[in-house]
């Protein structure tokens, strides 16, 4: 079992930890500091050493971070997570709508006659805190780089991972590592610079051909790195993660501690993405007198830009987890039969996790799940981000909805799909919601659109049907998805705030969804291939882009209030559940197999 049911923190742990800090702070003569879900690679995931947010405030989600000053602490969560962050954490902690509410604004408000904020440059890139810096131009309130005021309150603090690192086969990466820094060096030749830093492990690891297993979930190796115009790559992790993986000529292992020393060494113009480095790069190269370049990190394009055989890869994993999904569902569905004739028959989130499990774990081809499964039934499925634990465990009723939204790596891709299933019959409101959203995944599945359109042009076709109602969600529509690597992904995104054009090989997630709180939840997800579109005869001459489905698994159809849905839609949606039973039924068992037949039927007119 991957997943466990533990309570990832307690509430009360908070403000004797934030009356500590505040007395570290004291002595140190600020005023206030940043306490960031971050850690020096400047990811989304983080080592258990560096959930130094959940510590603190006993938040556990992925993004946000805490102000913490002397009469005030503030909580910064996008809408994602403000129903989850209400129920992790004391009251001593203000909970902040981010991004509506910006940091420096906050500050203003909270620090009138001026403020000095600490922060750890290597907690914080570049770009965020010039932009804090901007937002509190002669407000007074300063910021001041610190050592970690968290780090020496932490006594228990677990030890940093050292998960074995595994070379990955390049028929399935499609490229050699050689074939991929020579061209990244060659990109920095062209661009007139002589390295650049590479701070985010799957980067890393795109790069070089290998994963690892330093964080739950995301097969990567926590490590830093200096790419050079020649191709070579000095790499910085711990040498014992590396036992029995050889690395390829050109690149070089050397210890954690050498990084600093090697950045003072570099001759410039050295390439620094500031959106993802730590302050504290960019701080070290200046000192040393290297000139900086603000440039993307040139694996982000390539890496999201999927090859022929990470393709084939994604189609065969979405594949096998079709399958793993139908046994789930059919199975959901007997259980929820029992509940019908039964009714002292009781499945739990926890069953649903487990069982889910078992269906994925029962191909034998399953490393590892790709994060830990939202099953949220009734209203906990309004919680987005929601995970269940021993102490939150809700037992299914008949007129749920059952949001489950999970996924799983394997070596040749990794999955995330999202389905919401009616526990019996439901109300005639969750079943127009549920339309709505449907809608909204079809319109995006089918759109097409000339190149250089970027997710954020396509954003609002999934958002239609439910702003029509008044209705909309607050998380953004789709994130990419790496090749067995992380779940979330960039840059691209289908989202409003995204300016990355699309292009053939991207993979992103199409997920659209409604949230009421204390009642339900109801979210789709698809991932889709971003490829060359058919277009009809008479067309524009134009170079034009469509998606292709890769996820294979039914859509509940006894949710679907079928004169809601256009003909277009409706015709989609049949196509979709005839492939869908072509292609899984032969890897099912002959119950489930039945049940497939059932659940891909087409719609009635």
């Amino acid at each position: 079992m991957f997943q466990n049911f533990t309570t990832p923190s307690h509430p009360q742990d908070g403000p004797p930890r934030l009356a500590a800090l505040r007395d570290a702070l004291a002595a140190k003569g600020l005023d206030g500091v940043i306490v960031p879900r971050a850690d020096l690679h400047q990811g989304e995931y983080v080592a258990d050493c560096d959930a130094r947010l959940a510590w603190l405030t006993g938040f556990t989600g992925s993004a946000g971070f805490c102000i913490a000053l002397m009469g005030r602490a503030g909580l910064f969560v996008d809408g994602r997570y403000r129903v989850q962050a209400r129920g992790q954490c004391a009251d001593v902690f203000e909970i902040v709508p981010w991004p509506e509410t910006r940091p420096a604004d906050w500050l203003r408000a909270a620090c009138p006659n001026g403020a000095v904020i600490g922060f750890d440059p290597w907690l914080h890139t570049p770009d965020e805190i010039d932009a804090l810096e901007r937002g509190l131009a002669a407000s007074g309130v300063t910021l001041k780089r610190i050592a970690n005021p968290v780090d020496p309150l932490w006594t228990e603090r677990p030890a940093p991972p050292m998960g074995v690192v595994m070379a990955y086969p390049e028929t399935l990466a499609g490229l050699s590592s050689r074939a991929k820094r020579g061209d990244a060096a060659q990109a920095l030749v062209q661009n007139g610079q002589k390295a650049t830093v590479l701070t985010q492990p799957d980067s890393i690891c795109w790069l070089l051909n290998l994963r690892g297993a330093d964080l739950p979930r995301v097969p990567v190796v926590q490590a830093l790195a200096v790419l050079h115009d020649d191709g070579r790559v000095d790499l910085f992790t711990d040498a014992a993660k590396f036992h029995g993986t050889t690395l390829e000529d050109g690149v070089v292992l050397r210890p954690h501690e050498a990084f600093e020393p090697a950045l003072r060494s570099l001759t410039g113009p050295v390439r620094v993405d500031r959106a993802t480095v730590p302050f504290a790069v960019c701080d070290i190269l200046s000192e040393a007198g290297v000139t900086v370049v603000p440039m993307q990190d040139p694996c982000l394009a390539p890496k999201a830009r999927k090859t022929a055989a990470e393709l084939d890869g994604a189609r065969a994993a979405h594949l096998r987890d079709g399958a793993a999904m139908a046994e789930f569902l059919c199975w959901l569905d007997v259980q929820t039969q029992k509940m019908l004739t039964d009714p002292t028959h009781v499945v739990t989130e926890i069953d649903i996790v487990r069982h889910l499990e078992a269906c994925r774990a029962a191909t034998g081809s399953l490393r590892d799940i790709s994060f830990d499964t939202i099953a949220g039934s009734g209203p906990n499925g309004a919680i987005v981000h929601y995970r269940v634990t021993e102490a939150t465990n809700r037992r299914l009723s008949l007129g749920d909805l059952m949001l489950v939204d999970s996924g799983g790596q394997y070596l040749d891709g990794t999955t995330d799909i999202t389905r919401t299933i009616a526990i019996g019959p439901v109300g005639t409101l969750e079943a127009q919601c549920f339309t709505r959203v449907l809608d909204g995944m079809i319109a995006l599945s089918r759109a097409q659109f000339p190149r250089g359109v970027a997710g954020g042009h396509l954003d609002a076709l999934a958002r239609y049907p439910l702003w029509l109602a008044g209705l909309d969600y607050d998380h953004g529509t789709g994130h990419g998805v790496g090749a067995y690597l992380s779940v979330h992904e960039g840059p691209q995104r289908l989202s409003r705030i995204s300016h990355v054009p699309l292009t053939e090989g991207m993979i992103l997630s199409n997920e659209p969804g409604y949230y009421r709180e204390g009642a339900f939840g109801i979210r789709l997800e698809n991932l889709v291939a971003v490829r060359k579109a058919q277009v009809p005869d008479g067309a524009d001459p134009r170079d034009w882009l469509g998606f292709e489905t890769l996820t294979l698994a039914p859509i509940d159809r006894r949710l679907i209030v079928t004169t809601d849905l256009s003909a277009g839609a409706r015709d989609w949606l049949d196509a979709y559940h005839a492939r869908v039973r072509m292609s899984v039924s032969p890897l099912v068992t002959s119950k489930t197999r039945a049940w497939l037949e059932m659940a891909c039927a087409p719609l009635a007119a």
